[in-house]
């Protein structure tokens, strides 16, 4: 990491020191390949599949949860991250794969030329692997553990008498009114199994004689949204306990179920198809359009069934018909159903000798020691690494923003923000100070439109000027402009990043943030906000690139000129740092660089279709992935250039999505001292022995 602290002054002798330390003397030679050159960049077997390169992601995930040397409670916690992760790809990414298949494609347009079949095939072999082995670490090794450290997730047979009379209590105050057995024959419809939500389903035979229809399948829904799933149990000596809730209402079934034997009763969870694809053409209200997207979410098509092994084969039957379910998409779950829940575990227990060591961020050095954050902006350009800089200093700009009667504008853009967000309620402020205030809020970040469309009413109800996004196409890059009266003129202050204006996230993503004031960058930013506002197209940028006009054009052109000065036997090196490089025409750039002797180190969290290390073809390229205590979220490339190092930060991954159908931006940093910062971070990470897994050729870490 860069060093949290930075510098109030930077004198001609640290100048001096940080331009020899920013990575500008570089003497690897160019490596000719030893190998004949590949002349077809587009043979599949040159491409990972997308979807199993996701796989293998979440599969470095589970490490985590893995190794004996984590804390137990973080084991826990990526026990959790891991369902969550995998909940998420099934409801967009396999939801898609489903689709083509059901559309009949045999084949796609893909790199890696694999059918969507065989991509099914790829993945439901690789998922229950990985869901088995997450389920067995759980049921063996994690579970024992935390009893053996006084947490106890207790079996009805273990309960004491005063935990049962706790819980009998409890069930009646606080299940028994909320929750609604939902029974299934002739007049009751198979009930609709919400996305995502944990269920009971009953096997019943009627006992007793009555003139009401009688019904021998009976569904309930575990409100989890209202009590929490993981209950804690009064317990003694020291130790916490927990009782599931699904185990509290399986307990006390007889009180649902009066005048029937229960024969069976076992958990599930359904997962849906809930990629929206919103109808904007042609729209005149965006809002409403996206309101109606979230709506239809809710009915998208099953496309995996999570069940105890206790449920009864009729009764599984009896889904597969309804749900419409191959046996690819059944997820028989030992231990309990839906792991995801286990955060709220870990949320529970408080035992900090159980978890990582707090990390407390450190303060914003430049500005704590200022008269004014506009004076320390001023000053100096002002590198942020979140989060080991507080993201309060973020929240400040803002909120001083607001407050401040020389300020006359904020302009800013809104991706995800956090449910009680300290800055749109900056923003909000602001409006109702006065302030010119424009807020690009983009409705279609995916999972968060609702919360976003409350801020954005929110906002328009405080005098804000709300652009909801731009038809087809999302808004991604993270910018931010005040507008300031000074003596007779206006002063421009940036703040642009590669993270989101989040404030919960800012604590475990890594993700820099750059402040300037400098006049060049404050034109370019305004002419960004008039292209999203007034679309309004810039003129010419002095330091912003982008997309989805010039990005692509612009970094294979760095990487072309790499590749010259390799081929002249001078040094060139590229360093990418992203979550993901999907994009084909990319991976093709960077396989000619590395063809002309470019040497080319790429960080890569996520997915990865790159194939590193082919003779003839990719031999001087190497991938590694780091997946450790916090969200890897930095997109930063450097380029060598002949000595005259290019530093530049984006929003965006090297995907088709990013360069194609999102506005995202890259921007230069250019100060010396702060690019010395950069390529002290560079090397740190290419230097990882603990966290970093490198790729092989043939896909595996």
């Amino acid at each position: 990491m860069s060093s949290p602290n930075g510098n109030n002054t930077r004198t001609a002798t640290v100048r001096t020191i940080a331009s020899r330390r920013a990575g500008r003397r570089f003497t690897h030679k160019p490596r000719p390949p030893v190998a004949p050159l590949v002349t077809n960049y587009w043979r599949p077997e040159h491409f990972f599949n997308r979807e199993l390169s996701w796989m293998e992601f979440n599969a470095r995930v589970l490490e985590e949860a893995l190794d004996p040397t984590v804390p137990l409670l973080e084991r826990v916690k990526f026990l959790a991250i891991f369902s969550t992760n995998l909940d998420e790809f099934f409801m967009i990414r396999v939801a898609g794969v489903k689709r083509q298949i059901d559309a009949q494609v045999q084949s796609t347009r893909t790199a890696d030329g694999l059918s969507p079949r065989e991509v099914m095939t790829a993945l439901s072999s690789r998922m229950h692997e990985l869901v088995n082995k997450q389920h067995g670490l759980f049921i063996n090794e994690i579970r024992p553990q935390l009893t053996e450290q006084g947490i106890d997730i207790l079996e009805p047979e273990q309960l004491s008498a005063s935990q049962k009379a706790y819980l009998d209590e409890y069930f009646r105050k606080t299940i028994l009114p909320v929750v609604t057995p939902l029974a299934v024959d002739p007049g009751h419809p198979f009930p609709y199994l919400a996305n995502g939500t944990l269920c009971l389903v009953a096997e019943i035979r009627k006992i007793q004689k009555s003139v009401f229809p009688h019904t021998n399948l009976s569904v309930i829904h575990l409100p989890t949204s209202v009590i929490p799933r993981f209950l804690e149990l009064p317990s003694e000596n020291g130790r916490q306990a927990f009782f599931m809730l699904e185990d509290v209402i399986q307990m006390n079934l007889d009180l649902f179920y009066n005048g029937y034997e229960v024969l069976n009763c076992a958990s599930i969870r359904v997962t849906r198809d809930a990629d929206v694809d919103y109808e904007e053409e042609g729209a005149e209200d965006l809002l409403k359009v996206i309101e109606e997207g979230i709506r239809n979410r809710r009915n998208g098509a099953a496309v995996r069934l999570q069940y105890d092994p206790e449920l009864s084969s009729r009764i599984l039957d009896v889904l597969v018909d309804e749900l419409e379910l191959e046996p690819e998409d059944l997820y028989p779950t030992e231990g309990f159903t839906a792991f995801s829940d286990l955060i709220e575990l870990y949320d529970a227990v408080d035992r900090p000798d159980l978890m990582d060591e707090p990390f407390p961020p450190q303060l914003a050095t430049p500005f704590e020691g200022a008269p004014s954050i506009w004076e320390a902006i001023r000053k100096d350009d002002i590198l942020l690494h979140h989060p080991f800089h507080q993201f309060n200093a973020v929240v400040r700009f803002v909120s001083e923003a607001a407050e401040d009667p020389q300020v006359l504008a904020i302009k800013m853009t809104l991706y995800r923000v956090s449910a009680n967000s300290p800055i749109t309620r900056a923003l909000t402020r602001a409006a109702q100070n006065g302030k010119e205030v424009s807020v690009l809020l983009e409705l279609k970040a995916r999972f968060d439109e609702a919360a976003n469309i409350q801020w954005a009413r929110q906002l328009e109800e405080a005098g804000a000027h709300v652009i909801y996004g731009i038809p087809g196409i999302k808004v991604h890059c993270k910018a931010c402009l005040v507008v300031r009266r000074e003596g007779e003129g206006i002063h421009r202050y940036c703040h642009l990043g590669t993270g989101n204006y989040n404030d919960k996230t800012a604590r475990i993503y890594a993700d820099f943030g750059l402040f300037t004031d400098k006049e060049e960058f404050g034109e370019d930013v305004t002419q960004l906000f008039n292209l999203l506002t007034g679309y309004a197209l810039p003129s010419r940028f002095h330091h912003l690139i982008l997309s989805p006009t010039s990005m692509r054009e612009d970094m294979v052109k760095r990487l072309q000129r790499e590749s010259d000065r390799a081929r002249a036997g001078h040094p060139a090196l590229v360093i990418a740092k992203i979550n993901s490089l999907v994009d084909p025409d990319m991976i093709v750039a960077l396989y000619q660089a590395s063809q002309a002797g470019v040497r080319i180190q790429l960080i890569i969290r996520g997915i990865c279709c790159l194939r590193p290390g082919v003779p003839g073809l990719s031999e001087n390229i190497s991938v590694i992935s780091i997946v450790d205590r916090f969200l890897e979220h930095v997109r930063l490339f450097y380029f060598y250039n002949d000595g005259d190092p290019e530093y530049l930060f984006s929003s965006a991954d090297w995907m088709d999505r990013n360069l194609n159908r999102r506005v995202e931006i890259s921007f230069p940093v250019i100060d010396r001292a702060l690019q010395a910062e950069l390529w002290a971070y560079l090397k740190i990470q290419l230097k990882d022995n603990v966290k970093a897994r490198e790729l092989q050729s043939d896909g595996t870490y």
